[in-house]
């Protein structure tokens, strides 16, 4: 899977992209990842890719102009991938983003364009590149490079060879615990692992897990 991401501040991405298995996985040309930098695309000699709204209003917006131009290069410079091609707008008003979303983008695209905003905002019209329109939550953040990498992890641990084991990509939905077996909080005040847990009963063990998993929401 090849994953494009169109940013104002590329800098951002720097160590998240090469550390732990992001790394390994782009190294061993599983994923490959691409940060651009939306001022290559601006005009003028300042590169400027924002401008007031019309209608007013505190803050600067990205312009659609750069944008427009950053997709379609990327489009004319991938024809094959794009022809099954995910284009992904982040946006507080898009859609939330699910663990299927997420299945679905990982099994059947070949690459994902994320056009990360900044700022107040970004030109309502570039909606119209986008296939999804896509929030990762209900709140809202200084800008779109920590979505975007919230959505790259999500979709490149789907994908075969990123996790080591194939059970690792499956979320656990129950609670987990490791040694020690009481842990001595402070005075007084001691944390024990379920006993369940230390039966060795593994039908036991599976029962409390589902259990478990439907009280967790």
């Amino acid at each position: 899977m090849r994953i494009d991401v169109i940013t104002i501040f590329p800098e951002i991405f720097g160590s998240f992209l090469k550390e732990s298995l992001l790394a390994k996985a782009q190294g061993k040309k599983i994923i490959k990842i691409n940060i651009h930098n939306l001022r290559d695309w601006a005009e003028g000699k300042h590169k400027i890719a924002d401008d007031k709204p019309y209608g007013g209003g505190p803050g600067m917006i990205l312009k659609i102009e750069p944008i427009y131009k950053a997709v379609k290069d990327i489009e004319a410079n991938n024809k094959k991938r794009m022809a099954n091609s995910k284009i992904i707008f982040l946006s507080p008003r898009g859609k939330k983003f699910t663990q299927k979303m997420a299945e679905k983008w990982a099994k059947e695209s070949k690459q994902l364009v994320i056009i990360s905003g900044r700022y107040e905002g970004v030109d309502e019209r570039v909606k119209k590149l986008a296939d999804e329109t896509i929030s990762v939550g209900d709140f809202i953040t200084l800008g779109g490079e920590v979505p975007a990498m919230s959505i790259i992890e999500a979709v490149a641990r789907l994908i075969p060879g990123v996790v080591g084991k194939r059970d690792s990509v499956e979320k656990p939905n129950f609670p987990q615990y490791t040694r020690p077996e009481v842990f001595q909080a402070k005075k007084g005040v001691r944390w024990a692992v379920p006993k369940i847990l230390l039966s060795g009963n593994h039908k036991k063990i599976e029962e409390w897990r589902k259990k478990k998993s439907k009280e967790i929401k």
